[in-house]
Order: C-alpha cells, then structure tokens, then sequence
C-alpha cells in the first residue's frame, strides 16, 4: 500500500472520486460497502478520499461489490468490445505495488488481466466470494493457499478454484511472478465477499 496522498485535489487518482460515484450509484452507505469488502469504513472513506492508494486485490474486491470491472473502477474508458486485444494495447496500470494489463474486453461476464504480483504481495489478505478464478504462472514462482492446503507453482503451472474456497497468493521470487488471470464478474451489487487477516503466515 502506498503512503497518503498529500497533494491537491486535482492530484488525486482517478480512482478516489470513480469509488465513491460507483458507490452510491450502487446504493450503498459507506458502512454496508466497506462490511461487503471486509474493510472498516474509515479505511474505504480514505480510498474515497484519495488519501490512500487501493492495491489489486482491493480493487477487485470493490469492483465485485459494486458489480463492476476495475476498469470502471480506475475510470478508464470503455473501448468496443474487440474479439482481439493487441498487445500494444495493453497499458500497465500500477495499484498498491501490483502491475496489471488488460487482457480482454470490458464489460463481459469473465475479466481477463496479464499480472505481476511483487514479492510477497497479499501474504495477510485471504478472500473469499462468489465466483471462479483461472490463473496461469507466465514467470516467477507462486505461492496459493487454498483452504489449509498450499501449492507452489512454477511457470507453466495453472490452477483454476471455486472462489467460495478461502485463497490468497503470494509471489515466492524476489523479481515477483507474472500471470495470466481470469476471473468471473458478479454483477449483483450485493454480492458477498469478505477480506480479512489470515491466522497465520503462509508457509
């Protein structure tokens, strides 16, 4: 997570007044949305407020919340829905330490990213909602709790869960580890999910 915005408002990210519009077009309070991402409302009013940055996790767990994509969520325009998404397309977005692409059009049932997870990233956050996530090790080994079992991952290795199974992920090499990943969007804004501290330190 990066240290709070200290600038003026029109230094703020795209992405704090985007999560307070998404909220309450999807009305909620700022207490019932930060309950559904497992947040305390002071935490999601800072993320509002742009005094603090969002990591990936964060956002995908907002943009469940909200039955978005992170695309909308970071404000960025929705293109035709292209069959072919070219490479040189694919802008990097940086959110709390992670780098993502998009992988695929927006606004469709399924969203694709290309990921570089950093060293360690998401060792504390353990998620649990509706769903399923397909992902595939590019480079970099990985580390996936899912329920009381850990798997390690090499390149080329692939795992696809129901997200109802409690998860987390976390890159094992110091350079991180690059992924594919797919998972599929809930377009209800009442959607449960829940994000919280794991009792324990992965292995």
């Amino acid at each position: 997570m990066s240290s709070p915005e200290t600038g003026s408002d029109d230094d703020l990210p795209v992405v704090a007044p985007q999560l307070r519009a998404l909220r309450r077009r999807a009305a909620l309070t700022l207490e019932a949305a930060a309950r559904a991402a497992g947040l305390s409302p002071a935490h999601l009013s800072r993320l509002e407020t742009g005094r603090r940055q969002p990591s990936l996790p964060m956002l995908l767990a907002l943009a469940r919340v909200y039955g978005t994509t992170v695309s909308d969520l970071l404000g960025e325009a929705v293109a035709d829905r292209d069959a072919v998404v070219r490479s040189a397309d694919m802008e990097p977005t940086e959110a709390g330490g992670w780098t993502y692409r998009q992988a695929g059009a927006p606004g469709r049932g399924m969203q694709a990213l290309r990921l570089h997870v950093p060293f360690g990233s998401q060792g504390d956050i353990v998620r649990v909602h509706p769903g399923e996530e397909w992902l595939y090790v590019l480079t970099g080994r990985l580390r996936l709790r899912l329920g009381d079992a850990t798997h390690r991952l090499a390149p080329g290795d692939s795992a696809h869960f129901d997200s109802l199974t409690p998860h987390r992920i976390a890159a094992a090499d110091p350079d991180g580890a690059e992924l594919l990943f797919v998972h599929t969007l809930l377009q209800s804004p009442t959607a449960a999910l829940c994000l919280g501290p794991n009792p324990g330190d992965m292995p």
